[in-house]
């Protein structure tokens, strides 16, 4: 990580709108080649407000909210039935850059699942099949052993998608960019819905 935080966050110079600032963020990240661009924190909570952080995958995004995919059946999918609500971040340290996303979330269409599933690779289609995502398993060999048995009954055919696995969408409601700069005195502005779903800008202290 260098030094010196030669970019600046201004408000006069962003889009009235979070999404453009989103995908030119995520383009610079891909284009620096660094690991994994689209990973995330993905932070839930349990009705009761008990709180669990992971780590997912960006799938895709457009003005509908920001999609991962999940085993259904996974502890992030119960707390995510039973408190649809969420933050994700995003972090890129050789940016110095971040990403704080909040709001709802929902299911994607399970023909967004469907066409998402099929343009995994073979083992990862036969991972989502095999692994009871979250359940307490005696050991290794369960898995490697169900993972044996996939390989020969799908040998010559497609892996259908599992019903218990798709995507979820998180529906924002809050953006907050964070730029890095000298004497930790960094840029952050967010973007909040008001009640009649504009984008209003604000700038927070670091």
């Amino acid at each position: 990580m260098s030094a010196a935080f030669p970019v600046t966050l201004n408000e006069d110079d962003v889009p009235a709108q979070p999404l453009p600032l989103f995908a030119q963020w995520l383009e610079a990240a891909v284009a620096a080649q660094l690991p994994e661009p689209g990973a995330m924190t993905l932070a839930t909570a349990t009705l009761d407000g008990v709180p669990a952080a992971r780590m997912v995958l960006l799938r895709g995004f457009d003005e509908r909210g920001l999609v991962f995919f999940t085993n259904y059946r996974s502890r992030k999918a119960a707390e995510l039935d039973g408190n649809p609500r969420a933050a994700l971040v995003l972090f890129w340290s050789t940016l110095h850059r971040q990403i704080r996303v909040e709001g709802a979330v929902e299911k994607v269409s399970e023909q967004e699942s469907d066409i998402y599933f099929q343009s995994r690779p073979f083992g990862s289609r036969l991972g989502a099949v095999v692994s009871p995502q979250s359940e307490v398993i005696a050991g290794r060999q369960i898995l490697d052993s169900r993972m044996a048995e996939l390989l020969q009954i799908y040998a010559d055919r497609e892996v259908p998608r599992p019903a218990h696995w798709g995507g979820y969408r998180v529906v924002p409601r809050l953006f907050e960019f964070w730029q890095g700069r000298d004497s930790r005195l960094h840029d952050r502005l967010r973007y909040r819905l008001d009640e009649n779903s504009h984008w209003i800008i604000d700038r927070l202290a670091p």
